[in-house]
């Protein structure tokens, strides 16, 4: 994410750390780099020169001639802008009614119905609320069946009309069994357009009308750069959008969109899609993605992340395991699960602070512990929970069974055991630690 901006900002800098003396010229051409490097990032271009002559502005107000370390006052300036520029705080969704209505609207292929499952399962594990999902693109009857499938995969209910021809009806009699059974927040699917599409257009702003939501939210592909500004400006001027969602950001390595939005369209970026799983979607944070975009990791959201995979009852039931040293390989591949739902491995080690920088060039398999779980679902039921009897013969079974040769299953048992035991020397929360610490340097190395 972001990984050319950052990069080219990162030798940006440089021009200010090689300067023996700090002139206002060379704070210039330090700006007009960073100014290249927007560019180059696909940022709008009135929004580059603007952004860059407020930070000289600043800059120099703030004395960064004369401050011992000029380059670093420099990147706090660029910092701030970079926040402000995106945004200044993240902005939450209204769901002050009962139910709430959000309205998502979006382009053909930007991942519009994938993200309201991906929203409605934020809502209920996140935010503990009780959403139903609409099914109203009656323009493509597929997207009902997709939108279907993802409901019974994330187990969230879903209101559809087989055969509906008025979406509007569909959106109404949605709401309608929302109030009856109780639930908190509607999500309205609607169908995929082009701007350029009048019939299309006309018909999303009649559904507006009628449902009234809360939130309207436009879902755009984060990768399309200035196309996706555009889109947004020009729905934006025809529905009156409340926020943006960009999806596809984890593969967008140059950021143009997230920077220019803001300014451009004047509605903030709500949420960010970080991944295909239903569980890669974050809240958009404008002060942590500049910290992000400058290298400078991304901490806060790296925790948040992993709170959101930690269940009390089972660390609860982990730590008087761990407590009796009867921590097990079940246990264990519960634990990989959770770290896998966390996300992208490479995009997870980038937010912690100056590993980003040095991890750029290294390609990290996301399927890094596939090779371990397949030696542990290889293992019988009696080896997974008593691994002290997995002996030579055993582990020539596992190994011809998972694929894998001897030496990664002897590796396995050994790193496994000398891990149970300096666990059962902590306590439970410390042990935890240490067990998630151990596992990623066993699944990547």
């Amino acid at each position: 994410m972001f990984e050319n901006l950052s990069e080219r900002l990162d030798r940006s800098f440089k021009i200010l750390k090689g300067e023996g003396k700090i002139t206002e010229i060379n704070v210039a051409e330090t700006l007009k780099d960073v100014r290249r490097a927007l560019l180059d990032a696909d940022v709008n271009y009135k929004v580059a020169k603007t952004f860059t002559d407020t930070v000289k502005n600043k800059a120099l107000g703030m004395n960064v001639l004369t401050a011992i370390k000029p380059s670093q006052l420099m990147v706090k300036v660029v910092h701030d802008e970079l926040a402000d520029l995106m945004g200044g705080n993240a902005k939450e969704l209204s769901l002050e009614n009962r139910p709430s209505v959000i309205l998502m609207a979006g382009l053909n292929g930007a991942g519009k119905t994938t993200f309201c499952g991906k929203l409605a399962l934020m809502l209920k594990k996140q935010m503990h609320k009780r959403p139903l999902l609409a099914a109203c693109d009656t323009f493509r009857p597929a997207a009902m069946e997709q939108l279907r499938v993802l409901a019974e995969q994330i187990d969230i209910p879903i209101y559809i009309e087989e055969g509906a021809t008025d979406p509007i009806a569909v959106a109404q009699n949605a709401i309608k069994e929302a109030k009856q059974k109780s639930y908190d927040v509607v999500i309205v699917d609607t169908a995929g357009r082009q701007s350029i599409d009048e019939e299309l257009m006309v018909q999303i702003k009649d559904i507006k009308d009628a449902v009234n939501p809360e939130d309207t939210l436009l879902v755009v592909d984060a990768m399309t750069g200035q196309d996706a500004v555009n889109t947004a400006k020009e729905f934006n001027e025809r529905l009156e959008i409340d926020g943006v969602i960009l999806t596809k950001l984890d593969g967008d390595t140059r950021g143009g969109a997230a920077i220019s939005i803001r300014t451009v369209v004047d509605k903030p970026i709500m949420f960010i899609g970080t991944g295909e799983k239903m569980e890669a979607i974050d809240v958009f944070h404008p002060d942590r993605m500049a910290d992000r975009i400058l290298g400078m990791g991304d901490v806060v959201s790296f925790v948040e992340r992993a709170q959101q995979q930690y269940d009390e009852e089972e660390a609860r039931r982990l730590s008087k395991k761990i407590a009796k040293n009867k921590f097990d390989f079940n246990d264990f591949k519960k634990q990989i699960e959770q770290i896998k739902k966390m996300g992208n491995i490479k995009d997870l080690a980038s937010m912690i602070p100056g590993v980003g920088k040095q991890i750029k060039d290294v390609d990290i398999d996301n399927n890094a512990f596939d090779g371990i779980v397949a030696i542990i679902d290889s293992m019988t039921p009696a080896e997974r929970e008593n691994p002290d009897i997995i002996n030579t013969s055993r582990k020539m079974r596992i190994a011809k069974g998972s694929g894998k040769k001897l030496d990664d299953v002897n590796r396995l048992v050994k790193q496994f055991d000398q891990m149970r035991k300096m666990m059962k020397m902590m306590n439970g929360s410390k042990g935890k630690m240490l067990m998630n610490a151990a596992m990623s340097k066993m699944g990547i190395s």
